[in-house]
């Protein structure tokens, strides 16, 4: 991609807009244009939710996105998020009506943000910083709201693929990966299982050293036969015909939760 920093002069910042409200995104529609001659900027798309502004993405490239905060299935930060695994993520400009927390995030984090109701000033403050600023990286989002995520995100050449975390059966660490498996699908992230088990421990119970499954699922528990290193026990899960084994280590507390 061509360097903003040099071309930002010539060539239109490409935008993307993400907002769930109609007349939301038609404001923002307005105030690019009023802001053009200052800023040159082209809208590439609209999405109406942070997973069609995903899809957008994959066929239209965009250099900044505007993203309201407060969507219902996946919130604007969370959208955010996800970007990040994009080779060239666009910079990100939230969009919120006044919320102090919010503010109060974003500014300790120096993510940009705009107010309801925008004023075209403001966006072409935000389009000028976001051409000439370094992007920020998924650390920072993660500061800015370390609520769980809703999905998991899979880089498959190039293209996002969003995994509902109610979906997933196990999260197993091979190597630097994770495979996350769902009744129909194996993915591969990149990801620490430690990290995965401490973001979602609501969700997923530990039963082996490489091996987190959904509390949700836990059917019961059948006995291994034969010589299984570190275990005696196998779970079963729901919508898997996998065994998988349950470590010495964790059986008491596996066995404990499916008593409760």
């Amino acid at each position: 991609m061509t360097s903003l920093n040099q071309e930002s002069a010539v060539t239109p910042l490409r935008v993307l807009i993400v907002d769930d409200e109609p007349p939301a995104r038609a404001r923002l529609r307005d105030l690019l244009d009023d802001c053009r001659a200052q800023v040159p900027n082209a809208i590439v798309g609209e999405a109406g939710s942070g997973l069609e502004g995903l899809d957008l993405l994959a066929s239209n490239p965009a250099d900044v996105a505007l993203v309201d905060i407060h969507m219902p299935g996946m919130s604007g930060i969370e959208f955010a998020r996800h970007l990040q695994l994009l080779e060239v993520p666009p910079a990100v400009i939230f969009v919120t009506a006044h919320d102090r927390y919010a503010v109060e995030a974003f500014e300790v984090n120096a993510v940009d943000y705009l107010l309801k109701p925008v004023r075209s000033g403001r966006i072409a403050a935000a389009l000028k910083k976001a051409a000439a600023g370094p992007r920020l990286g998924r650390e920072v989002f993660d500061r800015v709201d370390p609520h769980p995520r809703r999905f998991l995100s899979v880089n498959e050449r190039g293209r996002l693929t969003l995994v509902p975390l109610a979906e997933v059966l196990y999260l197993k660490a091979e190597l630097k990966y994770v495979t996350v498996r769902t009744r129909e699908h194996e993915y591969l992230i990149e990801a620490s299982l430690a990290q995965l088990e401490a973001e979602f421990a609501a969700l997923f119970i530990r039963i082996h050293r490489n091996c987190l499954v959904a509390r949700r699922l836990i059917r019961g528990f059948e006995r291994l036969e034969g010589d299984v290193a570190e275990a005696n026990w196998a779970v079963l899960i729901e919508g898997c015909q996998e065994r998988l084994p349950v470590s010495r280590r964790q059986w008491a507390q596996v066995k404990a939760l499916a008593k409760s």
